[in-house]
């Protein structure tokens, strides 16, 4: 054993010295190269000024006509609403996109002199490759309506607004107790049931203020999984598409993986059938801190 230590110590001590290794047989051999320390991500810079508007030609700037957003807290549904829409003929709903979170790199003054120049702000190119990208998803798809419905953008609800001015948008609504027992319950290890109430009333609060600023139709979760057939009949007069029974068996089309990160990935969605909703929680068990938007959501 003692010799074996010190062949290994030798060996050591050989390749860092020399980056050569000394086998059992005596040869020597010249050891791998070690791997590289990975850079680091360029830090993105900005162009000055930035500002947030909408587009200068809406006609011949933005490829995408008239999207659909789907507004909604995290664990509300969203995902069952969206493979009953994708079901549809005419509609495309996509796994979470998440495409908010591309943004454009300008590393060299020329070009961020030339975007300026060009009369861009920074958000203005990002705007254009949002646009493109998702009317590429759509083009792929052969519908004609885009449904997206990634649930972080009700943070920028605003901006969504402002890039697309022609957007339509539905708000999915859940009972606020609900959503946190679903939060914690999705991953109990990882989501702490005291960090519950803090994480989904953001997103709540969100989608409220978009729903008092922008038009658009409501739909609730507990009702979409009573009465499935009445609460997509009203999304789809919204859409201007007509009613599809097939609609109501999601399960027979293929919608793209349920996977975690770009939508609901546990058993029930991936039933293939509607699942009905839990009891909802009773006054006792409701926190202090959602007591505002139950009243305003009307959930008492």
């Amino acid at each position: 054993m003692r010799g074996m230590s010190w062949k290994y110590k030798a060996n050591a001590t050989l390749e860092g010295l020399t980056g050569y290794t000394l086998t059992r047989a005596g040869r020597v051999t010249k050891a791998p190269p070690k791997p590289a320390p990975p850079k680091p991500a360029p830090e993105l810079v900005r162009l000055p000024g930035d500002e947030v508007r909408p587009p200068v030609d809406p006609v011949h700037d933005r490829l995408l006509r008239a999207p659909v957003f789907l507004l909604s807290s995290v664990r509300s549904g969203s995902t069952l609403l969206r493979v009953m829409l994708n079901t549809h003929s005419q509609i495309h709903s996509p796994i979470e996109t998440h495409f908010r979170r591309m943004t454009v790199g300008l590393p060299t003054d020329p070009v961020r002199q030339a975007m300026e120049l060009l009369g861009h702000t920074h958000s203005d190119l990002e705007h254009l490759v949002w646009d493109r990208m998702l009317h590429r998803e759509l083009s792929r798809s052969g519908k004609p309506v885009l449904v997206e419905k990634t649930p972080s953008n009700v943070f920028a609800w605003r901006r969504l607004a402002t890039c697309w001015p022609d957007a339509r948008f539905i708000f999915l609504l859940r009972h606020p107790m609900s959503i946190v027992q679903s939060w914690h319950e999705a991953d109990p290890d990882k989501r702490p049931m005291e960090e519950a109430v803090p994480r989904t009333l953001s997103y709540m609060t969100y989608l409220q203020e978009a729903r008092t600023h922008l038009p658009g139709a409501t739909i609730r979760y507990e009702n979409l999984v009573a009465e499935p057939e009445v609460e997509l009949r009203r999304l789809c007069a919204f859409l201007d598409v007509g009613w599809e029974p097939s609609m109501l068996n999601y399960g027979e089309q293929d919608h793209g993986g349920f996977v975690k990160g770009v939508g609901d990935w546990r058993d029930k969605i991936r039933s293939g059938t509607v699942v009905a909703g839990r009891p909802l929680p009773s006054g006792d068990e409701l926190p202090p801190e959602l007591r505002e938007i139950c009243g305003l959501w009307d959930y008492r």
